[in-house]
């Protein structure tokens, strides 16, 4: 990643660090999940001293939700998992969360799809996103190919990327970087003062 970012125009979108894909109890439990966790908070602490903005992204699923779908049924595929208002839902006690962060509640693998999340950026200046989080070739992958679609620099942080396996994170970081945006370890990633 070359330069610094300007802090008022950045935010750290943090995808689906929650208790059912990265604790051990976890209805979908990664370990390579679980894994991130210190890394992602140093690097929001770092991002939040500068004075980036937060997110967080939740996934959530009523449990109805695909009742009905033909081609798209993540219950089909994963099993039920963070179904509205379980312990599974929740993000990571671990995680700093705080009341002017965004927390995005989102039903697919897209945290831009039908959600609040471009209009809360845009509203703000944001053209920066750094984003790590979890699972890498899933909702991290598509959160940032909808990203770079909206033509924000999209900036993938490679060692704060939770996956079920290395070949899955290795996939997504290699897509991103050859289509839409950048790929960068954390200590690469500068805010500028």
């Amino acid at each position: 990643m070359e330069g610094t970012l300007d802090p008022d125009r950045t935010a750290v979108v943090v995808v689906d660090m929650q208790n059912g894909f990265a604790h051990p109890e976890g209805s979908l439990y990664a370990p390579g999940s679980e894994r991130v966790v210190g890394p992602i908070a140093d690097l929001v602490a770092r991002a939040r001293e500068a004075g980036a903005r937060i997110v967080y992204t939740r996934d959530v699923h009523p449990p109805e939700q695909f009742e009905g779908t033909h081609s798209y049924d993540e219950f089909d595929r994963w099993g039920e998992h963070v179904l509205e208002g379980s312990w599974d839902a929740e993000l990571l006690a671990e995680l700093d969360v705080r009341d002017d962060d965004l927390v995005v509640e989102k039903h697919t693998y897209d945290a831009f799809y039908d959600t609040e999340l471009e209009g809360w950026l845009d509203a703000r200046g944001i053209r920066n996103l750094v984003i790590c989080g979890t699972l890498a070739n899933v909702c991290v992958l598509h959160t940032a190919g909808s990203a770079g679609l909206r033509d924000f620099r999209t900036v993938l942080v490679s060692d704060c990327i939770g996956a079920i396996e290395d070949e899955h994170r290795e996939y997504a970081l290699e897509h991103t970087a050859w289509l839409f945006g950048e790929v960068a370890d954390s200590e690469e990633v500068g805010f500028a003062r």
